[in-house]
């Protein structure tokens, strides 16, 4: 069946696509190139930014872009950090920005400006000399030319996830942070998760010994939600129609790098994937939408579960999976495992060689000698604000604090484009036979430099 889109529907591709090629063709990538498997042309710029420290700063000034569900939960947590004060918002819905504006004015003295109405309004808000750090929340196909333009006109910028759909939007991220110096931070919330934290200390304490593999995942069923009439409703379910692979690798994947120190000694290096036949998305609608909905004319590319393998420089394999479109409980897999033990996540529990009986074990045992500092200053206001169990307050409050004493960002532009590119090499390796797709090294070779 031919795929058809609601009018609507199609008027929002239409621009997206333009937006993209605009973004695209700026860098001299040509038509052949818009599907984003090619490195752009333009000469990458020497210097990286990886251990590259901020400009400390007493107070943190920031601009919010995309200030709809995502983004004003965003704005709830950024403001209850302390030395912040929101200067603008930006949104194509003016009403958004006006309730974010009256929920701003409730903890700070100055007035808060409104950018609306249009594509390019926030361009007026990247074009001010009073922010430090641009927070982008937008819909994914808005990510990279909205950040990059923010780079460019100087601002720090903070960006959901993922950061890039394609390859070369993956670079282009890299190439205008390395060449304008200016950070371009992933917000992967799930990284400042209070068991993802508490692990990675006691990976990085040697408790479970050398890393052999890991497991990470987005399993999420977000049936209602792809045919929902608003907020990610009005977009996320496009990605399903034309797109194959794992659309949405970084919650379970940047937990695992981190574990892993990639960038930090260690490097994605190929991957294979496979995805199952796509039938639950359009079982779901054919039992909920009303006869004559347009959208029961849709047909779905993707798979409904995608899993992928990544085999690092080191040795380490990373099962990766998504599904957003199959009854399941939520699930990110969470799992590390070193040749003294094993990690897994959802419920938790963990198994170290030679400690208890041979069976799974909680892990409040280990919470007095590893619970993350951050988490035992900050956790009760993080437990109070909510935000995925008080993970969003605690990345807020880290990039807060990195600014603040002139620290470097936990995630820099190199993890945004390695966590995003599972996306399109996902996308790739499917189209051959799931066969192995190299990883770029987004590092330019520096993956296994010590950093400072």
């Amino acid at each position: 069946m031919k795929k058809q889109q609601p009018k609507q529907d199609a008027i929002e591709t239409s621009r997206r696509d333009l937006l993209r090629f605009a973004s695209l063709t700026s860098l001299g990538v040509g038509l052949s190139q818009a599907g984003g498997q090619a490195r752009p042309t333009a000469e990458p710029p020497a210097a990286t930014m990886a251990g590259v420290k901020f400009e400390p700063k007493d107070k943190v000034r920031l601009g919010f872009v995309g200030v709809g569900g995502r983004g004003s939960s965003l704005l709830t947590n950024f403001c209850a950090v302390e030395n912040v004060e929101v200067v603008a918002l930006c949104d194509i819905v003016r009403e958004k920005c006006t309730r974010g504006q009256a929920a701003v004015a409730k903890g700070q003295t100055r007035p808060v400006e409104i950018y609306a109405g249009s594509d390019h309004a926030f361009e007026g808000l990247a074009n001010r000399g009073d922010i430090d750090l641009a927070i982008v929340a937008t819909s994914w196909d808005f990510h990279v030319p909205i950040s990059t333009f923010c780079m460019k006109q100087g601002k720090h910028v903070g960006v959901e996830v993922p950061a890039a759909r394609t390859l070369a939007d993956c670079w282009d991220l890299v190439d205008t942070s390395e060449k304008t110096r200016r950070h371009c931070v992933q917000l992967e919330n799930c990284c400042y998760g209070y068991n993802e934290m508490l692990i990675n200390r006691m990976v990085h304490a040697g408790v479970f010994g050398e890393l052999l593999h890991g497991g990470a995942a987005y399993l999420h069923d977000l049936r209602s939600l792809l045919f929902s009439g608003q907020g990610e409703g009005l977009w996320r379910r496009w990605e399903h129609l034309d797109r194959n692979g794992n659309l949405y690798p970084t919650h379970g994947l940047g937990p695992v790098a981190f574990y892993m120190d990639i960038h930090r000694g260690d490097r994605f290096e190929y991957m294979v994937s496979m995805s199952s036949m796509s039938t639950s998305l359009a079982f779901y609608r054919d039992t909920h939408l009303p006869a004559g909905d347009p959208r029961r004319g849709e047909t779905y590319a993707c798979g409904d579960q995608n899993t992928s393998l990544i085999k690092t420089s080191r040795g380490r394999m990373i099962r990766l999976e998504h599904n957003v479109t199959s009854p399941s409980p939520y699930d990110r897999i969470n799992l590390i495992a070193g040749t003294k033990g094993i990690f897994k996540d959802y419920p938790p529990r963990i198994y170290i060689d030679g400690r208890g009986n041979e069976d799974w074990s909680p892990i409040d045992s280990y919470k007095q000698e590893f619970e993350p500092p951050i988490w035992a200053k900050m956790g009760e206001i993080a437990a109070k604000l909510g935000g995925h169990g008080g993970m969003d307050f605690i990345e807020c409050y880290r990039l807060v604090q990195s600014m603040r004493e002139g620290t470097a960002p936990d995630i820099d532009v190199y993890d945004a484009a390695a966590w995003s590119a599972p996306g399109p090499l996902s996308e790739m390796s499917i189209s051959k036979g799931s066969a192995p797709v190299p990883f770029p090294d987004f590092t330019r070779g520096r993956w296994n430099q010590a950093r400072a």
